[in-house]
């Protein structure tokens, strides 16, 4: 199917990215919220971004202008969608609140239209339900800033054909985007899942004061080159964000437990940048670059999130849920990781990675024990790059 006009439900942080990355690649765009100041400022975000843009020579004055016209605003939610051909929801993640607009939308859309969601976690096929077209129902999850980040997560729910999965990819492709294909849809889909399961283990840990929160990022940054530190990336994201993903993934994981520092953090509503205080402190709301000494990088091993989140990676591919390529390319784009954890375990070497998680596992419980992939592998020595084969060949 063609798609020419596209509304995106909600003018929040992700909605408001999602409309300017679909006008800027031609398409016509309905940007709806509950209120119209929402929506104002959504568009003053959008033409904030667009003179950035302009400023760098990444686009023409032209371009930026034309892009900004292809965008309305509604308010009412029939009058947004009622002759769209693709719809992207990008409200809060609250699964009854999603439910709620999905049916409305069915009832209001073209019968031809096709239904995405960019939950980052919660379920497409219960999201799904609500409607009378769950094939037409997809999972279409960008990543923060949608403007920048290049990876899309397309998740097909209990019942999405194939060729509404297709459609979908096909269109964040058109965006410019790199979409990965999620076959079943699972708690967390695959860049989250994954990075979820080795950050909350890391949680539990500076929660239990066997690390700082410093020594933790200064590690992150120094040993394994990550930009932000994880908790200079939890603030950078939002806590709240977080904070829903790990309720969702403790409510549909069994075993996995959410760490209270993360709950505490949301109830006192120092969810990070947009607040001014999460972890660290952000006087105007704005993210500013940790400086943390090398000296407090010495203490924390930043392999052991790497080793879990290669753990959660093999089970995802022992299960079909998506192709060992997509599932490297998604931790690579969207955590801007060297290295996807399936490549990451090669180079290490299997054997390694499986010791590491029986240690982890006898400390921190059941769910950290090594998938049972890992564990033929090993039987059979195929070990990564020192015995020439693994997840890939050498």
């Amino acid at each position: 199917m063609e798609v020419k006009k596209i509304a995106v439900l909600g003018a929040g942080a992700m909605g408001h990215g999602i409309a300017q990355v679909a006008a800027m690649a031609g398409f016509d765009v309905h940007l709806r919220d509950i209120k119209e100041e929402f929506i104002q400022a959504g568009i003053d975000k959008i033409k904030w971004s667009l003179d950035k843009l302009t400023q760098k020579g990444r686009i023409s004055q032209e371009d930026a202008n034309a892009a900004l016209g292809r965008i309305k605003s509604f308010v009412p939610l029939a009058d947004a969608v009622k002759d769209v051909d693709f719809v992207i929801e990008a409200i809060p993640e609250k699964l009854d609140l999603k439910r709620e607009t999905f049916k409305e939308v069915d009832a209001n859309v073209p019968e031809h239209a096709i239904l995405a969601s960019n939950t980052s976690a919660l379920p497409i096929s219960e999201i799904a339900a609500a409607t009378a077209r769950p094939e037409r129902v997809v999972g279409m999850h960008f990543f923060n800033p949608p403007q920048i980040m290049r990876l899309v997560e397309v998740v097909k729910g209990d019942k999405t054909s194939d060729e509404v999965a297709k459609a979908t990819a096909e269109l964040a492709q058109k965006f410019g985007k790199d979409p990965v294909m999620v076959n079943k849809d699972v708690p967390g889909f695959i860049a989250n899942r994954c990075s979820v399961a080795g950050s909350n283990l890391v949680y539990w840990m500076v929660y239990n004061g066997e690390y700082t929160v410093e020594e933790v990022d200064a590690a992150m940054i120094h040993k394994a080159g990550m930009p932000m530190g994880m908790f200079g990336l939890l603030d950078y994201t939002g806590i709240d964000i977080v904070y829903h993903v790990l309720k969702f993934m403790e409510e549909r994981e069994p075993g996995f437990k959410a760490c209270p520092l993360i709950e505490e953090k949301f109830k006192n509503g120092e969810l990070g940048v947009k607040t001014g205080k999460g972890f660290y402190t952000y006087p105007d709301k704005k993210w500013v670059p940790l400086d943390l000494p090398f000296e407090k990088a010495e203490k924390f091993d930043p392999m052991i999130p790497v080793y879990v989140g290669a753990n959660m990676a093999a089970e995802l591919l022992r299960n079909d849920v998506a192709t060992k390529e997509d599932i490297d390319k998604a931790m690579r784009l969207g955590f801007n990781m060297p290295m996807g954890y399936l490549e990451l375990a090669d180079s290490l070497g299997i054997d390694v990675v499986v010791s590491k998680l029986k240690e982890i596992s006898a400390k921190y419980g059941p769910f950290y024990k090594p998938s049972p992939l890992l564990e033929e592998m090993v039987q059979r020595g195929e070990l990564g790059q020192k015995t020439k084969k693994g997840f890939y060949s050498y």
